[in-house]
């Protein structure tokens, strides 16, 4: 673009001082012919590096989960391929589910043993009830008649001792029927978790995605151990794209604003974002909490960039941006619009040249 001014430029003094000679080609006009344009060259730019700011480092990231296995066991099937396009929902792998499977039988029976064990013991307490209240209207009854010289002391010490035991075997009853309550409780929770560990031994894709660092094979056991993640996936949905400014470029960058950037992985394409926001802080505005007194110094901290999230427009949402991918870009704030023009013509040129490869082997 500088170049495009330049040259209407040496038209407009071509014109004005050889083809016309409306002025002298002297020393003055000569230095106040070449004096203009890097004024007002120098003021465009700095002016435009404000209103329509752009920056050499662009990436694109995406969220990598490191994928452990909920469960250990043996691999026994890994249907996918590292770095093709997975689903999600696509299976990743599967374990051996024969323990699992055995797990949640066992506790499929414990707990209809319990159930039988609170069943039983219900039916118990209900054919002994009508039996406790037979039995104490026997009590009352021999009670009366001893009382009254009618009966046998014996009778009425029988009567109280079948009382006695059938009011024991009923607590009895009731203790077997809240010990079935507390197992079915305990037997439901145990089916769930050997459920859910024999849901485990599917591993589905969380988003689509990709797999990298796959260390999985049938044969191999897996473990659950965060450290040994059996592979890494990359989703591909809601990447993110992080364009990094110096701070002072930031002033009159607003949530909105037009934005442009590009590839090196797409040479001479334009893809279109929204500023989504600024992420205000970097790792110089933190300070460990300590015992020991903070360390001002400069060695391994990282420059005063901010980084900008952009949002990737609706015409280009569905282009495959690699994570890692990097390239350049500008935004376009409400401020002195008619330079964004020329910030718009530096952008594509700029991009034309990520054709060549410059490089001698």
């Amino acid at each position: 673009m500088e170049l495009i001014l330049l040259i209407i430029y040496s038209l407009i003094v071509w014109f004005i001082f050889f083809k016309k000679k409306w002025l002298p080609w002297n020393i003055t006009s000569q230095v106040i012919v070449v004096t203009i344009p890097l004024f007002m060259l120098a003021v465009i730019i700095l002016f435009m590096n404000i209103v329509a700011p752009s920056s050499h480092d662009v990436r694109a990231m995406n969220y990598t989960i490191p994928i452990v296995p909920r469960v250990a066991g043996q691999v026994t099937e890994v249907p996918i391929e590292p770095n093709r396009p997975i689903k999600k929902g696509d299976v990743l792998f599967k374990i051996d589910p024969v323990p699992f499977e055995a797990a949640e039988k066992a506790a499929a029976a414990t707990l209809q043993g319990a159930k039988d064990s609170l069943e039983n013991a219900a039916n118990k307490k209900a054919s002994l009830t009508p039996r406790i209240d037979l039995a104490k209207k026997r009590v009352e009854q021999f009670t009366a008649l001893a009382a009254t010289g009618a009966g046998k002391r014996a009778d009425l010490e029988q009567a109280q001792s079948d009382l006695g035991n059938l009011e024991s075997e009923f607590l009895a009853a009731d203790a077997t029927e809240s010990q079935a309550k507390a197992q079915i409780k305990k037997s439901e929770a145990d089916l769930i978790n050997a459920k859910y560990d024999l849901e485990g031994t599917t591993y589905f894709a969380p988003a689509n995605g990709r797999v990298t660092n796959l260390a999985l094979r049938p044969g191999v056991r897996a473990t659950t151990v965060t450290a040994n993640a059996v592979m890494s996936f990359i989703e591909e949905d809601d990447p993110w794209i992080l364009a990094f400014y110096h701070q002072n470029e930031l002033r009159y960058v607003e949530p909105g604003n037009e934005a442009e950037i590009y590839l090196k992985t797409y040479p001479d394409r334009i893809i279109k974002c929204k500023v989504d926001s600024i992420m205000w802080a970097t790792a110089q505005g933190q300070m460990p909490i300590s015992g020991w007194v903070g360390t001002t110094s400069v060695l391994g901290l990282a420059d005063d960039r901010l980084a900008v999230r952009l949002l990737v427009g609706p015409k280009d949402r569905d282009l495959f941006l690699a994570a890692g991918a990097v390239g350049a870009g500008a935004i376009y704030t409400e401020h002195v619009k008619f330079l964004h023009i020329i910030r718009k013509v530096f952008v594509r040129v700029s991009t034309k040249m990520d054709w060549f490869v410059f490089k001698l082997h």
